[in-house]
């Protein structure tokens, strides 16, 4: 299986050690990652923007560099989602290539959970609690919440329940948004800040101890909050939980699943 890593632009230029957590698992998983140097952005700032017509030949760059690998993966499920979800809109619907690359891009825990099949167990004594980021809750479905606001078929949640020691928080809003939303955050800065001070306000009376996603632009703006506030909470990207484990006795893995599409 020839496996791609794609490292979004806030893991490349602000959190280094989350694509060195990623490679970290997917090695321990068996999974030997390239890393095409030639990746850059995969164009959703600009697109966010309005601003397609700069956001196409990135789209096209990310169709050319990754078109050959059977898997395409990244931690975050917001970059995923718009290879996957946005990219009909900016390379041509009729480019097998294209398509082919589309397809095959996905999130780090869908690969982990639904193309691996594997399961983890290590030790995390920690009070956690889960941030459902909006593109992979509600464009890419890695957790379905429910009425009675649960989330408990979240693959991030079901990656993370086998480590020793794991309790999860039990947020009030378990599938809210932090009010990042990527350009929004700048264009609408106080009501992105309010919206992120609700979040960790729930994660408050709740307990948490660790705040954790699969998307790192959701947890620096809810770290920049924390931050300010001096609070005790420490965030971390699923990627960087499971690096973690891997560092302590007892990791087991379960045989893969057949490996097959998703």
């Amino acid at each position: 299986m020839k496996v791609a890593l794609f490292i979004p632009c806030y893991v490349d230029q602000f959190y280094p050690g989350v694509g060195l957590a990623t490679v970290a698992v997917l090695e321990a998983c068996g999974v030997s990652v390239d890393f095409p140097e030639g990746q850059t952005c995969c164009g959703q700032p600009m697109a966010n923007s309005g601003c397609m017509d700069q956001a196409r030949p990135l789209a096209e760059h990310f169709v050319s560099t990754f078109a050959g690998y059977d898997y395409v993966v990244a931690p975050s499920g917001s970059c995923v989602s718009m290879v996957r979800n946005h990219y009909d809109h900016l390379v041509d619907r009729q480019d097998q290539k294209a398509a082919e690359v589309r397809s095959r891009t996905i999130e780090l825990s869908e690969f982990l959970i639904n193309v691996l099949g594997h399961s983890f167990s290590g030790s995390f004594p920690f009070q956690t609690g889960i941030h459902q980021s909006c593109h992979g809750l509600r464009e890419l479905r890695l957790a379905g919440c429910s009425e009675e606001m649960t989330c408990r078929d979240s693959l991030l949640r079901n990656l993370l329940e086998g480590l020793d020691g794991i309790q999860f928080a039990q947020l009030q809003r378990p599938d809210e948004c932090c009010g990042f939303g990527g350009t929004f955050a700048v264009s609408e800065a106080a009501v992105s800040a309010m919206m992120g001070q609700d979040r960790i306000d729930d994660h408050l009376q709740a307990g948490t101890q660790v705040l954790t996603a699969g998307d790192m632009s959701c947890l620096m703006h809810l770290d920049g909050i924390i931050r300010r506030r001096r609070l005790p909470i420490r965030v971390m990207h699923f990627a960087e939980i499971l690096a973690e484990a891997l560092r302590t006795p007892g990791l087991q893995t379960a045989e893969p699943a057949q490996q097959g599409g998703e």
